[in-house]
């Protein structure tokens, strides 16, 4: 089994791009870390009314390590559809993939160990602020919330990010084109699949 780590600010892309690469690759699975998002009445609420979700506490973290485990244990049962794409290397028909994404996942310890690659989408201010703009959330972000917890909370994690040295992290310019960074992400993950079977 063969793990990719997609990491991003919000709106930063990581959900198309790994729903785009699931088609190209073979035996591929996604699993999303939106989807261990605790429920509203469970996320803390700080003194400015702001709910936190831009926090490792708004996620059931030890559930989504549980899954990734399951699936490494056994990926031809997840469900994963095991249809070769027709350019698929046939030294590459036996491999499964498995792609993870969520916008909290280099900072985890747990999470560490299981990963053959990791990527991290990143975006100047301005565009996420108006990519954020553009989507609809459940429960809606509050006036000021971008300012004063998202964007604050992305710059947190990131520093801790780049200030552990012994995490290879590949950083991708969110702004270039769906087709520019799906056809980098293809080639890497296609390279290093190839190293893992010589």
């Amino acid at each position: 089994t063969f793990c990719n780590f997609f990491n991003s600010i919000t709106n930063g892309g990581k959900t198309t791009l790994a729903g785009k690469l699931k088609d190209m690759l073979p035996n591929c699975d996604i699993i999303s870390q939106d989807d261990f998002f605790k429920p509203e009445s469970e996320v803390e609420t700080d003194e400015r009314g702001f709910k936190l979700y831009d926090v490792l506490d708004a996620l059931y973290m030890d559930e989504m390590v549980t899954s990734i485990r399951n699936w490494m244990k056994s990926p031809a049962s997840s469900g994963v559809v095991t249809e070769e794409p027709e350019n698929t290397c046939d030294n590459l028909k036996n491999v499964y993939i498995l792609i993870v994404e969520g916008f909290l996942l280099y900072n985890y310890e747990p999470l560490n160990e299981l990963w053959n690659r990791r990527y991290f989408l990143t975006l100047p201010y301005e565009e996420c602020k108006r990519r954020r703009s553009t989507r609809v959330y459940q429960p809606a972000d509050t006036p000021g919330y971008f300012d004063g917890h998202v964007w604050p909370m992305y710059l947190k994690y990131k520093n801790e990010l780049e200030e552990n040295t012994s995490m290879q992290v590949d950083y991708l310019d969110g702004t270039k084109s769906q087709e520019e960074l799906l056809s980098y992400l293809y080639s890497d993950i296609i390279q290093e699949l190839n190293k893992l079977r010589e």
